[in-house]
């Protein structure tokens, strides 16, 4: 879920110039704030600016860290622009790759749930892939609702507030054929060590995941067989590290498992399959 962002930021970064005047004095500062790809981050963000002078504030944000995709207010995902906000998680590339699995392994599903689902990035990727499905998402953070419901709209998604299972509506009960959940599994002692873009800026609950990583995994593993369809399957992205005790915690909740990594995506997806 965390990622390891493309640029850093040294710990006291250079205030950008007040007023910009053109694209190389944005991509100056940006690259003097220690922005690795100065030059297309400058180019996202004079498009994104509504306004002329809009663009100093914009870059003075990012410049003092704030994620690229907080300041101009999207995120590229699986080919869709993902509305976000500040308070909401930004969706990670590397989740593509649960997206990915997803639809391999269910490419006639009709029913889709995206649980912890943050800005909807994930449910609204595999709607828009499958077509026609009947999609619900659901987070605890009535921000991350708000977001995801801007992002789902046009697909015919419900997005729901409450914590997992809680939120969805009973009749889904043993009809769901894809599960996503995009838990958080940073251990809470290493949520200090993350790059100061997740750190300093995304909700803490969409980053810890407990003692080890895996407390929020473990309670979506011990409800998903009974809101699964026969055959259907739950998808949780977790850490190299962790994949041996999610694929353990699957099969202690009855799911048939599997594990799926990506070198390019640099991800790894724990899958279980429904009986």
């Amino acid at each position: 879920m965390p990622h390891t962002p493309s640029q850093s930021f040294p710990p006291s970064p250079p205030s950008a110039p007040s007023a910009p005047a053109s694209r190389e004095a944005v991509e100056s500062a940006l690259r003097a704030a220690g922005c690795v790809f100065a030059e297309d981050e400058a180019e996202l963000i004079l498009a994104a600016a509504p306004t002329p002078d809009d663009v100093a504030p914009m870059v003075e944000r990012r410049a003092a860290g704030l994620p690229l995709e907080l300041v101009v207010g999207w995120a590229e995902f699986h080919g869709r622009r993902i509305t976000v906000e500040p308070g909401v998680f930004v969706p990670r590339r590397r989740t593509e790759f649960l997206v990915e699995q997803a639809l391999a392994r269910a490419p006639g599903a009709t029913l889709v749930v995206d649980l912890c689902c943050g800005s909807g990035a994930v449910g609204a990727a595999l709607a828009a892939a499958l077509g026609g499905v009947e999609l619900h998402a659901a987070d605890i953070d009535p921000a991350a609702v708000r977001c995801a419901r801007r992002n789902v709209a046009g697909l015919g998604g419900q997005v729901h507030t409450g914590d997992l299972f809680a939120a969805l509506p009973g009749e889904l009960r043993g009809r769901v054929d894809v599960l996503a959940a995009n838990v958080p599994y940073v251990p809470s002692d290493e949520i200090g060590l993350l790059p100061p873009e997740a750190r300093d800026h995304e909700p803490r609950a969409a980053l810890d995941g407990g003692a080890d990583g895996l407390d929020v995994l473990r309670r979506v593993a011990a409800e998903a067989p009974d809101w699964l369809a026969p055959g259907g399957c739950l998808l949780v992205e977790t850490s190299r590290r962790q994949a041996p005790a999610a694929v353990d915690t699957f099969t202690a909740a009855g799911l048939r498992p599997d594990l799926a990594a990506s070198e390019d995506h640099h991800a790894h997806v724990v899958i279980g399959v429904a009986p």
